[in-house]
């Protein structure tokens, strides 16, 4: 009698934690190398943007030049540099010093750089080029003035990329099996979500380390140091669960044989930036995808900027600044962990991929439409105001707080899992190259595209201030096509999928058919 009632509570352990005892030799290290990697991702995210937002002469509208100028040009360097390391270095070698690399970078910026940023930061030249180009190169100037802050700026660019992208997924997907990767790899994501929380409290205790020191003692300078310092612990910290991985469990044959890890799989295509646009004309299909993808990364970057320039008119010293980002941080990673567990998967499953789909652009289109009004139409907004007990600006802060955490978490939740089964479907030749034109298309333009319109922007009109009702036009233009593009590739997603089944159905019962057929024909046995 008690047999049945053992089943079912198996049956819920699998689905709430579907982890063998004996996996979490393997699990607990991956778990912690990504909350590791993570955490420094977001003290350097919010650091990042501290230092360039509230620097001297400078202000958020820095953000869409370094992103062109700075980021993009040194991801290639550093891209390239890594390819030749890694023809003669080991992977085990090539993680280490990359992720060591880094944390010396972190160190010297904190001891070395920022205390001689009087020195090295070039303010007669900036205010010389100042003078000489037209206002809306302030940004650019101010890139120029502060190159310690911008070049700290490109490397926790370059962190959040390098890091997760490409040492964590590199080496996860190297070392996990098939039925691994389906039961570990939303721990492993939860484990980066749940980094926000700590490195949030960290940013809020060191940006309130204010008023405690000696007169004439730089209280920026303080917090940073030790917020550079727990970067410089975790980057410590990586490298040694790395390191006891490689002895402890890739020695494990329980966990790592060669013998059943995939090692030929099928090279991704390299396109050019040429080929992958003609691929992406040719197929609707993947044209819809690769217009999320762009969309996604265009709206976040026009709203993000514009969200950071009034952030700085309501936080305008640097701790303060820190100090709320900090708590972002702290809203981002609960409202990413509830969509994750409670949300995205439920959505999908009960009203579809297309519902799932459209959620991440109608969050930002709403919350968008709340954003900008308080930040365009402002003067006449007094009542509600009064109403609410708060000012203009801190109202146009709250709504762009809300737009930037719900839309991250729809973006973990909810746009990236729809976005990665809409290539299961396709052939594998499609599956194949529309990834790879997606990642050549999609990452430069959605990454820079929001970019390059605001600098324009900013150019022409000479402020973000000026700017800004031309880019909230924008981007609900951009969210538009989005919307309609993931209604397009529903449809497609919808009736490929039904024709994917027909066809397996047919086969299945076709197969007991052929199978009798073959038994008929076989000669009698005495």
């Amino acid at each position: 009698m008690s047999q049945p009632p053992v089943k079912e509570f198996g049956k819920w352990r699998s689905f709430f934690w579907p982890v063998h005892s004996f996996e979490l030799k393997k699990l607990l290290p991956m778990f912690m190398l990504f909350f590791f990697i993570n955490f420094n991702y977001t003290i350097l995210r919010d650091t990042k943007d501290t230092l360039v937002v509230t620097g001297s002469a400078s202000g958020a509208e820095t953000l869409p030049f370094l992103k062109v100028w700075g980021v993009l040009p040194f991801a290639i360097i550093f891209m390239i540099i890594y390819s030749k390391l890694s023809n003669v270095m080991s992977k085990q070698k090539l993680f280490m010093s990359t992720v060591a690399f880094f944390g010396a970078f972190f160190a010297f910026f904190a001891l070395v750089l920022y205390p001689m940023r009087e020195l090295l930061h070039p303010t007669t030249f900036a205010d010389w080029l100042q003078t000489h180009l037209p206002q809306g190169a302030a940004g650019f100037v101010s890139m120029i003035r502060n190159w310690t802050y911008s070049l700290f700026y490109i490397m926790s660019e370059l962190w959040g990329s390098v890091a997760i992208s490409l040492l964590f997924w590199g080496f996860a997907n190297d070392i996990t099996r098939v039925t691994e990767s389906k039961r570990f790899y939303a721990l492993f994501g939860l484990g980066a979500n749940l980094a926000m929380f700590p490195s949030g409290m960290l940013i809020r205790l060191f940006a309130s380390m204010r008023g405690n020191e000696a007169a004439g003692v730089d209280a920026w300078g303080v917090t940073l140091n030790y917020t550079l310092a727990s970067v410089v612990v975790a980057c410590a910290c990586v490298i040694g669960v790395y390191w006891w991985i490689n002895k402890e469990v890739l020695t494990d044959p329980r966990f790592y044989d060669t013998s059943e890890v995939k090692k030929s799989k099928k090279e991704k295509p390299k396109l050019s930036l040429k080929e992958s646009f003609l691929f992406l004309a040719r197929s609707p299909y993947i044209g819809c995808l690769a217009i999320l993808v762009i969309a996604y990364g265009i709206s976040i970057n026009l709203v993000e900027v514009t969200w950071k320039s009034q952030l700085k008119l309501q936080y305008p010293d640097s701790q303060s600044y820190q100090h709320f980002m900090g708590g972002f941080s702290m809203m981002t990673g609960a409202a990413t962990i509830f969509m994750m567990l409670f949300v995205g998967g439920n959505v999908i499953r009960r009203f579809g991929w297309g519902v799932g789909a459209l959620i991440t652009p109608v969050v930002l289109l709403i919350t968008g439409i709340g954003f900008f009004s308080c930040v365009i139409f402002r003067d006449s907004l007094t009542g509600l105001i009064a109403m609410l007990g708060t000012t203009p600006l801190m109202l146009a802060v709250a709504f762009g707080t809300i737009q930037n955490f719900m839309s991250k978490s729809a973006k973990y939740s909810l746009f990236d899992p729809t976005k990665e089964m809409a290539y299961i479907p396709l052939d594998q030749e499609s599956k194949v190259k529309g990834k790879a034109a997606i990642d050549v298309v999609g990452a430069r333009l959605g990454k820079s595209g929001g970019s390059l319109v605001q600098q324009g922007l900013i150019i022409a009109f000479g402020s973000l201030g000026a700017i800004t009702p031309y880019v909230g036009a924008i981007l609900f233009v951009i969210i538009g096509a989005w919307i309609l593009a993931a209604r397009s590739l529903n449809k497609r997603f919808t009736a490929l999928t039904a024709q994917k089944e027909a066809e397996k159905a047919a086969e299945t019962a076709a197969a007991p058919a052929k199978a009798s057929t073959v038994t008929s024909k076989e000669p009698a046995t005495t």
